[in-house]
C-alpha cells in the first residue's frame, strides 16, 4: 500500500486532523485493515486537502485513493471501491428559527443552499434540478456552518453526522439547527483511481472484512471499538 497516494479531507469524525495528526474512523479502519496483510501503515502518507482537489486528483491521477467518499450511481464507473466505511445520510440543515418545511423536491428551488464543491451534496442537488445559481460553493465546511448561523444561506447540504459534529465543535447550540430534508442514504467508501492494482484492492477489502468481523475481548468487533472512540 506504500506506493499509493492517499487523499482525504477534514470530515470528522471519519477523517480529520487533531493535534497535528490525522485521525478518525476511516483513518483507523484503514490502518487496522492494512495491518492484516502488511507489517505497518504510516498515516502520515495521507494528504489532507480540500475535497474538490482530492476528487480531481483521484479521478485523473495514478495509484491514488480518496476517502471518505459517498458511493453513488453517478460516481460508480469513475472509481474503484473498497469498503464500506460506514453508512451516510446526506441532509439539508436549516436554522430552527427559520421554521422551514420542505416536503417535496420542487420546494428546493426557493432557497440558497451551501455545499462543498464536488461534494455529494452538490451533486445530489444538481441531479434534482436545483439551479446552479442557488448553490453557494465553498471549500471549507466550517465556513458553511458560519454562513448558516448568520443566515447568509438558507440551507446546508452535508452528511448528517459530520454536520452535527461540526456544529457542536463550532461552539454553537445544536438545538438551534435541524434537518429539514434528506437528499440521499448511502455508504462511505475508499475510492481508488481506475488504474490501481486490483490485487491490492482485494487485500484491503479482505482486511476491512476481517476488522468488521473480528470480535474482541469486550464482545465488540474491532470495527465497533474503532467507532466507539469517536462517539
Amino acid at each position: 500500500m506504500s506506493h499509493l497516494t492517499y487523499f482525504t479531507e477534514s470530515y470528522p469524525p471519519y477523517n480529520y486532523r487533531d493535534n497535528y495528526q490525522l485521525t478518525g474512523i476511516a483513518v483507523d479502519l484503514l490502518d487496522a485493515a492494512v495491518s492484516k496483510f502488511e507489517t505497518e501503515f504510516d498515516p502520515s502518507q495521507i494528504q489532507l486537502v480540500p475535497w474538490a482537489r482530492g476528487y480531481k486528483l483521484t479521478r485523473i491521477g495514478k495509484d491514488t485513493v480518496l476517502f471518505s467518499m459517498t458511493r453513488t450511481a453517478y460516481r460508480e464507473s469513475t472509481f474503484e471501491w473498497v469498503g464500506p466505511i460506514s453508512a451516510t445520510r446526506i441532509v439539508l440543515f436549516a436554522s430552527k428559527s427559520r421554521q422551514l418545511k420542505i416536503t417535496q423536491q420542487s420546494q428546493l428551488k426557493q432557497y440558497n443552499i451551501g455545499v462543498i464543491r464536488d461534494d455529494i451534496g452538490e451533486q445530489s442537488l444538481l441531479a434534482l434540478g436545483v439551479n446552479k445559481d442557488q448553490i453557494h460553493r465553498a471549500h471549507n465546511a466550517r465556513y458553511l456552518v458560519k454562513m448558516l448561523e448568520l443566515k447568509r444561506i438558507d440551507l446546508w447540504a452535508y452528511d448528517e453526522l459530520v454536520g452535527r459534529w461540526l456544529i457542536k465543535h463550532a461552539g454553537l447550540n445544536a438545538d438551534d439547527f435541524e434537518v429539514v430534508y434528506t437528499l440521499k442514504d448511502s455508504q462511505l467508501y475508499y475510492a481508488f483511481s481506475k488504474d490501481s492494482d486490483p490485487v491490492l484492492r482485494q487485500k484491503l477489502q479482505q482486511g476491512i472484512d476481517q476488522v468488521k468481523s473480528t470480535v474482541q475481548a469486550n464482545g465488540l468487533t474491532e470495527y465497533e471499538n474503532i467507532v466507539s472512540k469517536y462517539r
